[in-house]
């Protein structure tokens, strides 16, 4: 693990980091998150039976766009020209939850890491913003990167652990 935060200069003054001598490469960016609610609520969601629509659709639209707006949200984010996002989501009725996965992709001189964190966080967003008439108790979590690959770095892989 690197012990060099790259978004500070020797001053220790923010900054964007500069990228251009970095060979472009094919990137991949793979995060996570849950939100937990009430049964009837996932019932709701899983049937399809909200009167505002189709959750999962919206939520998946809204996870796209995000990603594709990252570097307009996170300030020293580069922003990038993405070739592919995907946002899914899993019902896990044993915990009440709807598990989304978000992947994305580019091929540049940086990582899409952060690209696929806001997908991801965006969309659970938008499940709870689209329910919260209804359950406003619900709660976001475990939003956490799962792997990249590409770049210098190489590959990583989340702990499965954890």
């Amino acid at each position: 693990m690197s012990q060099t935060l790259t978004h500070f200069d020797a001053r220790g003054d923010a900054h964007m980091v500069d990228v251009s001598a970095k060979p472009e490469t094919h990137r991949i960016g793979v995060a996570a998150g849950q939100i937990t609610m009430q049964p009837e609520t996932l019932a709701m969601i899983r049937d399809g039976a909200h009167r505002k629509g189709d959750v999962f659709g919206v939520a998946r639209l809204a996870g796209i766009m995000a990603a594709k707006r990252t570097g307009e949200l996170i300030p020293l984010c580069h922003p990038l020209p993405l070739t592919r996002v995907t946002v899914e989501f899993m019902v896990d009725e044993a915990a009440n939850a709807v598990c989304c996965r978000a992947t994305t992709e580019t091929v540049g001189r940086t990582g899409v890491e952060m690209e696929a964190l806001t997908a991801a966080t965006v969309a659970l967003l938008t499940i709870y913003d689209m329910c919260k008439a209804v359950d406003r108790a619900m709660t976001i979590s475990e939003v956490r990167l799962l792997e990249k690959h590409g770049g210098k770095s190489g590959s990583w892989l989340a702990d499965p652990a954890v």
